[in-house]
Order: structure tokens, then C-alpha cells, then sequence
């Protein structure tokens, strides 16, 4: 792979169910790239296409359900087009993904040591001695202590944090080359977020690991993450370091993301909030999707919107699907 060449590269990726009454797009035309050792925010309102994406890279969507449209590029293989033999040899080896809640994602009737040692064995097999210390080095990379007792207990001896931590273990025992965390912290508490954050930024710096974090809190974002991708209605609206995002966003749904962040404001003052409701994936307006939420909405937004590049060609550029991007001067983290 040549040096510049991104580790992971969506192109005009489309996924789409298939229903009684025929295929339902559910994310339109997703492009972006991510680079070795990068770690990009995917973040947007439930339902806009974040979780849809990461398991479409991952191929988790089966075929009797979806189909996925597009080329995903990772390695110079297109993964939309691999036959599922060839996945299952990427899956866990050079791409994993932690999923939502450990709890459901866990089996309750297995050690959580088998079940690490399981996910090193599918690449490694007739090695059950080395899976079972890779296993234990695992948990104690992900800060887990006491690893070799932990690995004979089973999910429910477990805190949640110390089951999402053996979720993160799974993820990075055969040291793939990125990792997509799928809400990692959702149903944690505030300390044990941290922890989870600081543990999955560390991996990343230490191991040259890309990390797409797909998330609705845009502070975990800010704490994670170099880059940060905004989804709306099934599309990247915005594309652009983290920092730019978060001070000077340059789409208005981004924008409005941040001004319906808790903050320090006088007793009594109203939290902001996006009118409206997101459109059914069966009722996409033309044009802007956002169009009908936007207080910005001008007519040459009922055209098909494209991602502009904001300004010239700078080292990290900024792009937003907004025909006014340009001109608009948009609230962002630190507005009153």
C-alpha cells in the first residue's frame, strides 16, 4: 500500500433494505476515507445511517436483507464485492468492531476468556494454548486486572465496564489495522466512560490502530477524535477536522448539534434544539434532506446537494453538503 494511500476509503456507498414493497435507501452516496492511525467521529441524530455504515463496512448486513451499493476500498480489496470466505478472513484480523451493549453482544454461557480466545483462534486455528495466553495479554492490555482469573469468569461476574473492556479485548487480539467502535459508551456511567475513551485513544497511539468511533455525543468527539464526520438523513453533510467542526461548523445541522449541547447558561434558559422531526427513510425530500428543519433554507436548496470544499486546498480540508456553506457564519461549541 503506498504511503499516502488511506487505510479505508467509502465510495458512493448506498445500502438499502429490502421490503414488502420493494428496496428502501437507507444511507445515500457515503464517501469518506480514513487514514492509518486516524481516528474519525461518526456522529448524527438516531437513525441517520451511522450504525447502517459500520456494519456495512464490516458486512454484517446479510444479503437477504440489504444490499450494498458502492465500493469499499480497504487494502486495495474492495470489500462490497469479497466473497464471504474472503471477509470472514478480514473480519476480527484487520477489521473488528465493538458493538453497543456487551451484555447482549457477550454469551452468557461461555467463559469471557473462551470467548476472546475464540475470536484469535478463527485466524489462528490448532493453537489453543497461544489463544488462551494471547487472551490473557488482551485483558491486561485493556487494563483489566487480575487478567488470567478473569479469563474463567463468565459475562454476569462482570461490572459493565469490565465487560465492555473484554468486548475491546475481543476487538484487538489479532491487532487489526482499524477498529469501529459502535456507541462503546452508551450505556455506561460518566467515570467509566472516561475510562473507555482514554483506553481506546491510548490503543490507537500506542499500535498505529485506526478508530472510527461512531457516537452521538459530540463531547466524546472532541476528546477521541482528529477528524469528525456529520451524518443526516442516510448522508455525510459534514467533513472535517474535529476542531473546525466543533468551533466553526459550516452545515447547519452540525450546528444545530452543538447548540442543543447542555451548557453553562442563567438560570432558567432555554436549551437549544433542531425543529422538526428526521424524514422516513421512505420520504426523502428532494434536494437538501435537511432542508425542512433549516432556518437557513434558501430556494437553490431544493437542488441535489453536492460536498463542497470550503476555501482553497488547505493540509486538512473542510467540506459541508451545503449550497451556502460559504457565506453562512454558524454557531459552534463556543457560542453564546
Amino acid at each position: 500500500m503506498a504511503l499516502n494511500q488511506p487505510l479505508l476509503s467509502l465510495r458512493d456507498v448506498t445500502v438499502a433494505f429490502h421490503t414488502a414493497h420493494g428496496e428502501l435507501p437507507v444511507t445515500r452516496k457515503v464517501a469518506f476515507d480514513i487514514a492509518r492511525g486516524e481516528r474519525v467521529g461518526l456522529v448524527g441524530e438516531s437513525g441517520c445511517g451511522k450504525t447502517v455504515t459500520g456494519l456495512a463496512v464490516m458486512r454484517l448486513l446479510p444479503p437477504q436483507v440489504a444490499r450494498i451499493a458502492g465500493r469499499i476500498d480497504f487494502g486495495g480489496r474492495d470489500l462490497a464485492q469479497l466473497p464471504e470466505r474472503e471477509m470472514r478472513a478480514v473480519r476480527g484480523r484487520d477489521i473488528a468492531m465493538i458493538f453497543q451493549e456487551p451484555m447482549s453482544a457477550l454469551d452468557p454461557v461461555f467463559t469471557v476468556g473462551t470467548q476472546i480466545s475464540e475470536a484469535w483462534l478463527a485466524h489462528h486455528p490448532g493453537h489453543p494454548a497461544q489463544a488462551r495466553l494471547r487472551a490473557i495479554e488482551a485483558l491486561a492490555q485493556v487494563g483489566i486486572a487480575q487478567p488470567a482469573r478473569r479469563y474463567g469468569e463468565y459475562p454476569h461476574h462482570l461490572s459493565g465496564g469490565m465487560r465492555q473492556r473484554v468486548m475491546i479485548a475481543m476487538a484487538i487480539i489479532c491487532a487489526p489495522r482499524l477498529l469501529i467502535a459502535d456507541e462503546p459508551t452508551t450505556a455506561l456511567d460518566v467515570t467509566v466512560q472516561a475510562q473507555i475513551i482514554t483506553l481506546l485513544r491510548d490503543l490507537s497511539e500506542r499500535t498505529g490502530m485506526a478508530l472510527l468511533f461512531i457516537t452521538h455525543d459530540l463531547g466524546v468527539v472532541a476528546e477521541t477524535c482528529t477528524r469528525m464526520l456529520t451524518m443526516y438523513a442516510g448522508e455525510v453533510v459534514e467533513d472535517a477536522a474535529t476542531d473546525a467542526a466543533l468551533m466553526r461548523p459550516r452545515h447547519p445541522y452540525t450546528s444545530g448539534l452543538l447548540r442543543s449541547l447542555p451548557r453553562l447558561t442563567p438560570w432558567r434558559a432555554r436549551l437549544g434544539s433542531i425543529p422538526g422531526r428526521v424524514p422516513a427513510p421512505g420520504a426523502m425530500p428532494a434536494g437538501c434532506r435537511y432542508r425542512a428543519r433549516c432556518t437557513f433554507a434558501a430556494p437553490a436548496c431544493s437542488a441535489e446537494q453536492g460536498l463542497l470544499q470550503i476555501g482553497g486546498a488547505p493540509v486538512a480540508p473542510h467540506w459541508a453538503r451545503c449550497v451556502r456553506a460559504q457565506e453562512l457564519e454558524l454557531a459552534g461549541a463556543v457560542s453564546p
